[in-house]
């Protein structure tokens, strides 16, 4: 669906008509909103396809909508479409789909104003509370998830030799529970700590199975702490980075995982110049917006498929956003050490995001920029792109993944999510952390 400004202002309006009316309703609406246009938009159909143009007097057959994080192609082919959204129609079909009438944007107005979004323009603390992320489902999205699980269920701590702790945050924005891998290695001397924020439809423990970091943490003697999103502050389990309030330090869920890091860092032996957040998708953009809002508590960032922070105020400009019409936040003045992983086949994530977080990262008058061509051993191939400070040490680093979609490069397939084809981003984000524990420039 091609979203116009005419549109916009429309959906905005119509918001502002279900304030009260709670997430069930809107997500139901919108759904079917996006829906009705899906099947009889030809626009919709090849942003499906992605991203490319198609002729208009070619026949298309309605796309399943897509969830925010699709499920992985080998979860796909293990799923059951649904009976009513066939994934390939058959030839006779087709006949059909040219008499449908076009799809009448005005009706769709008059239908679903009074089941609109909570009041998208006024995310306050109230109207937060009553928004939550649609769940874009597509057949198989469930399939997609539970295929990903290992055969007996187990994390992937289960088989490691240090604890997976479980334990819950709470201040005045709310409680939100995580989990805490503390390695074997640990004796109470002064480590790193990785703060790890799932996507969509994710929890901790599929984040940790899917990025493999708990198995990095034995190896390089850090902690991993992986706060959880809650069903009840968005239905689909995405970190709200789209919303004004939780894009505001020391408010909302930026405040919780802040609170959650200090907390963790109160408890345990860290070194404070050696705090790391990173994320997949929502997560990676709610990483973005941790790294912006506090740079004195994290040292760099790192982002699989996400966004920059600013680039959304409400939910018609995060769907623009994550389709690369990416939103411009007031300036801050400070460069994040980042290091950014995106696949150029990704079509629920734009790869202009990953371009974008990485032009934003780059300090003014950096010194020098590689290019580094690779290819994982019967993998994907990549462009890595290093902007490097005066003394050599990279200040920014962009891995754009040729053919990989909307998933953790290099991750295991017990997790959701993940390609295993590589490189693994995991590690190489860990590497990258470790060249910023002594940064010489001050953070302002």
């Amino acid at each position: 669906m091609k979203l116009q400004p005419k549109m916009f202002a429309q959906m905005r309006a119509a918001s502002r008509v279900l304030m009260g009316k709670g997430p069930m309703a809107a997500t139901a609406a919108l759904q079917e909103m996006l829906q009705h246009s899906a099947a009889t938009s030809a626009a919709a159909h090849s942003q499906a396809e992605g991203f490319g143009a198609m002729p208009a007097a070619t026949p298309a057959a309605p796309p399943p909508m897509r969830d925010l994080n699709p499920p992985p192609p080998q979860a796909k082919a293990a799923a059951a479409p649904a009976p009513d959204v066939p994934e390939t129609p058959e030839a006779p079909e087709a006949p059909e789909m040219k008499a449908a009438p076009m799809f009448d944007h005005t009706k769709m107005f008059d239908n679903f104003m009074p089941d609109m979004m909570a009041n998208l323009d006024r995310l306050n603390e109230a109207g937060r509370s009553a928004f939550t992320m649609p769940n874009f489902q597509m057949p198989g999205g469930l399939a997609g998830m539970q295929a990903g699980m290992s055969a007996t269920g187990t994390s992937a701590a289960d088989a490691l030799p240090g604890k997976f702790i479980d334990g819950n945050f709470s201040n005045a924005a709310g409680t939100r529970h995580y989990k805490l891998y503390v390695p074997s290695t640990y004796t109470g001397q002064a480590v790193p700590l990785v703060v790890m924020l799932h996507g969509c439809t994710q929890d901790p423990d599929d984040f940790a199975r899917g990025t493999q970091m708990n198995v990095l943490a034995e190896e390089m003697q850090c902690l991993v702490l992986y706060p959880a999103q809650s069903q009840q502050a968005n239905s689909s389990r995405c970190w709200n980075w789209f919303s004004a309030v939780d894009q505001t330090r020391d408010k909302g869920e930026p405040s919780i995982i802040a609170g959650m890091t200090r907390e963790v860092m109160g408890e345990y032996a860290i070194d404070p110049s050696q705090v790391y957040v990173a994320g997949l998708s929502a997560g990676g953009a709610m990483a973005t917006i941790m790294g912006t809002l506090y740079p004195e508590l994290y040292a760099a960032v790192g982002v699989h498929s996400g966004l920059p922070y600013g680039s959304a105020h409400d939910l018609p400009s995060a769907l623009a956003a994550m389709k690369g019409n990416i939103g411009r936040a007031n300036e801050t003045g400070r460069t994040i050490p980042i290091i950014v992983f995106h696949g150029d086949r990704d079509t629920t994530v734009h790869p202009a995001n990953g371009d974008e977080l990485i032009a934003r990262g780059v300090p003014h008058g950096a010194a020098d920029i590689v290019v580094e061509p690779g290819r994982v051993p019967e993998g994907h191939a990549y462009t890595r792109t290093m902007h490097q400070r005066a003394d050599g040490s990279p200040h920014a680093e962009q891995w754009l993944i040729h053919g990989a979609g909307h998933a953790w490069s290099g991750g295991n397939a017990r997790g959701s999510y993940t390609d295993g084809k590589g490189p693994d981003a995991s590690r190489e984000m860990m590497r990258f952390f470790r060249t910023q524990s002594d940064r010489t420039e001050p953070v302002t």
